[in-house]
């Protein structure tokens, strides 16, 4: 595409109160964005977690016990985005999955929205759903757990 289309539609979006602009020819495309003129959120500091007390000198440090935490056991199907997470494809809709449900692989166990697209999150393993880590509504990180299937 020329540059000097695409300082067109620049000047175009400038002039406008469009918001965005999206152009295709063939096979190229180019979208253009105006920025947001909302005002940037303060950040919040969190406060410090206090320093860990050095132990004596002399004396041989404890040992550390095994982290355990509901994750571990079991099949557990991660969020393979970041997003919002849905256990339903409607609010008014019975969730997908719910605890002591028997699934198969490929079933449907909720939703992650990103970008403005419903991607749906698909059981890896067939078993029974034995908990569910996410909250309907909550965002979720890459990688983070969604649900258990034993």
């Amino acid at each position: 595409m020329d540059i000097r289309k695409v300082k067109k539609l620049i000047e175009l979006l400038e002039t406008s109160d469009i918001a965005e602009i999206e152009i295709k020819e063939g096979e190229e495309a180019v979208r253009i964005s105006r920025a947001s003129r909302i005002a940037p959120v303060a950040a919040v500091a969190a406060p410090a977690a206090a320093p860990a007390q050095a132990p004596a000198p002399g004396s041989a440090p404890e040992p550390a016990e095994p982290a355990t935490t509901a994750v571990e056991s079991g099949n557990v199907v991660p969020s393979p985005m970041v997003g919002t997470f849905y256990r339903a494809p409607a609010p008014d809709s019975p969730p997908y999955v719910e605890i002591g449900q028997q699934v198969k692989e490929g079933d449907v166990i909720g939703i992650v929205e990103a970008m403005k697209m419903m991607n749906q999150i698909e059981s890896e393993f067939s078993g029974t759903v034995e908990a569910i880590f996410v909250e309907d509504g909550k965002p979720v990180e890459f990688g983070q757990p969604l649900v258990r299937i034993a």
